[in-house]
Parts: C-alpha cells; structure tokens; sequence
C-alpha cells in the first residue's frame, strides 16, 4: 500500500497544527481581556473566520475533491483573509495585540492556504481543470468520498474542532456577559 505523504501532512500536521494555534489564540484572547475590551463583537468575528476554514475542512473531509471543492477552498481563504483583515482592523483599537498574538494570527492565515495547496498537488488535474487547462473536464457535483478517511480519525478531527468552536462560543459568552455587565453599571450610575 502507498502511503500520500500530502495526505499525512494534512491528515497529521496541518490540521493539528491549525487547531492548536486556534486555542493559542483564544488563550491569547484570554490573556488581553477581550470580554472587556473589544467585546462580542471581536468575538463573532472569530467565530465568523472559524466557519469560513471550517466549510471547507468539512468538505474536504468528506467530499469528493474537484473542482468545485477546489474553488470552494479558494474562494472561502480569500474571504478569511478579507475577515481577518477586519479582525485585526477592529481589535487594534480597542486592546493591545500582543506580537505573540499577531505571530499566532500568521499561523491561522497560512495554515489554510498550506492545506490547499496540499489539495491542489493531490488534485491537480481538477484544479487546473477550474481554470480550463489541463486533460479533465471540471467536474462540479457533490459526490462522498469514494475512499473516505478513517472514522477514528474522522471522529477525532471533528471532536477537537469542536472543542475549539467551544472556545470560540464561551469567548462570545464572556463577551455578551461583560458588556451585560458594564450596561447595567451605567444604568445604575446615571439613574
């Protein structure tokens, strides 16, 4: 049997990698009081980034990749970068963004587009095929895997991205909370 060194790569590198650094930054997060400072708002932001890398994590574990999901891939890490860049936009002047931080934001922004590159050399002919070239017709259905990934590592991968959307979750609820907080303290100042 051959063993894909792209797929262990993305199998066990990258996207571990991907969600250790998801709770780097929550801890990061943590650490500069965001409930308190930037509020839900920086929150929902998160979570908002979470989804757009977590839509196509999901489709690459368990659809068929071609060029649709390619495109998907493509399409959804333009539009994190351009949240991400909102992210930062917002965070800045309302807390401090610790260069630990910002090192830990570098790894979430090019985890994603290592992983699709990844895809792109396993599925290569399809992704040449989105733009027209190549030998293969574009196919753009909704197919499961013809091979799917094994279930333990599939149950372990959607566990632990789980566990960190939780992160993510409670970092909105500390957020609403604190706001919550902070609105009821004006009330009773000012009445």
């Amino acid at each position: 049997m051959r063993v894909d060194p792209t797929a262990v790569m993305l199998m066990y590198f990258i996207l571990p990698l991907w969600l250790l650094a998801g709770v780097a930054d929550w801890l990061c997060h943590k650490a500069t009081h965001i409930a308190r400072t930037s509020g839900p708002k920086e929150s929902f932001i998160h979570l908002l980034m979470f989804a757009e890398i977590g839509l196509p994590l999901l489709a690459a574990i368990f659809l068929d990749v071609n060029a649709l999901i390619i495109g998907l891939m493509i399409v959804m890490f333009l539009l994190h970068e351009a949240t991400a860049l909102w992210d930062v936009d917002y965070a800045v002047s309302r807390r401090r963004v610790t260069p630990l931080e910002q090192h830990v934001h570098s790894f979430l922004e090019m985890i994603p587009l290592m992983a699709i590159l990844l895809i792109v050399a396993r599925h290569w002919p399809q992704f040449l095929a989105l733009f027209g070239a190549g030998g293969e017709t574009a196919r753009f259905d909704l197919a499961w895997k013809a091979d799917p990934l094994p279930p333990a590592y599939v149950v372990a991968a959607l566990v632990a991205a789980f566990v960190v959307a939780l992160l993510y979750f409670e970092e909105l609820f500390r957020g609403v909370l604190a706001k919550r907080r902070i609105a009821l303290s004006l009330q009773k100042a000012s009445g």
